[in-house]
């Protein structure tokens, strides 16, 4: 393809991300009818419609699917090549960058995480966005998101990973229905809480269902966060990572650890942003105030 016909590739690009002709015309500084005749000339090019429009949005084909992460990649890598290294500022920078977290992911980071950007990007605007495990990938590639912090193992070439503190599953009930020593017979005629594995936690539920506690689930939720003020109240069990447990622990003083009898382990929670030849100034000085902020133990020396 010829180096004019980058510009065409930069369209397809932005019109990708933001899925509205109108928006890529005004992230381009172009007319929408520009931005039309680009499409046009693309689908000849690629004997691909690449957009079906449905409503308001252009929905990509699997084509443009397929097509969208080696443009992106090798448009970045161009960029990166071309233009002199940018210096980022944090402490006069003004935008908005957005992370993707879990609902336990943001009580769990956020605190840590606040009080950096207060320190060195006072007028940054953090957005937290919830992101499905299955939607991490598309979110970074398409730019929705700037920064994924998962337990989710997304494998993927065009991601850059790297992990931030182990997982360890625990037990959590009430003080006032303490569950009995560790041992293989310790659930026994308890019931159980079960969270959505929406957000990357798939492991009580593979637990659950192996040690044959499924059938004593007595309430299933979404979200961890109303999870703790449940089993102060109740005889309610849950399987959760133990950072997560330690951190309910200190808001309800009520609730009690209980290690597993069982290995109780899972792959690591991980930070995800897009590879480093697509990263902005902001976004990786981002990605590392995010590091040095959550990650623990042996992760810190990577």
């Amino acid at each position: 393809m010829p180096f004019a016909d980058l510009n065409q590739l930069r369209t397809f690009v932005v019109l990708y991300e933001l899925r509205s002709l109108t928006a890529a015309a005004e992230r381009l500084h172009v007319t929408q009818p520009t931005v039309s005749y680009t499409l046009r000339s693309l689908r000849q090019r690629f004997s691909d419609d690449l957009f079906h429009r449905h409503g308001h949005v252009m929905v990509p084909t699997p084509r443009a699917q397929q097509l969208f992460g080696p443009i992106h990649e090798a448009l970045a890598q161009i960029d990166a090549t071309v233009t002199a290294p940018e210096a980022f500022d944090a402490s006069s920078f003004e935008g908005e960058l957005s992370l993707a977290l879990t609902s336990i992911g943001e009580q769990t980071f956020l605190p840590p995480i606040m009080p950096l950007l207060e320190r060195e990007a006072p007028r940054l605007h953090l957005k937290v966005e919830r992101l499905d495990a299955d939607q991490v990938e598309e979110g970074l590639l398409r730019g929705t998101v700037d920064l994924a912090v998962t337990v989710s193992l997304v494998d993927s070439q065009r991601l850059w990973r790297t992990p931030i503190r182990s997982v360890e599953y625990v037990a959590l009930a009430s003080n006032d229905h303490p569950l009995p020593p560790t041992a293989d017979d310790m659930f026994t005629g308890r019931r159980f809480v079960r969270v959505s594995a929406r957000g990357g936690h798939v492991y009580p539920l593979q637990a659950m269902i192996e040690r044959g506690l499924l059938p004593q689930v007595t309430l299933t939720v979404e979200e961890y966060a109303t999870v703790p003020a449940v089993l102060e109240t109740t005889d309610l069990v849950v399987l959760l990572p133990r950072h997560v447990a330690e951190v309910f622990c200190g808001w309800f003083p009520r609730l009690r650890i209980a290690e597993l009898p069982w290995p109780a382990t899972s792959t690591p929670v991980s930070i995800y942003s897009r590879t480093e030849a697509g990263l902005s100034p902001a976004q990786r000085w981002f990605r590392e105030l995010v590091f040095t902020a959550v990650a623990a133990g042996e992760y810190r020396d990577r």
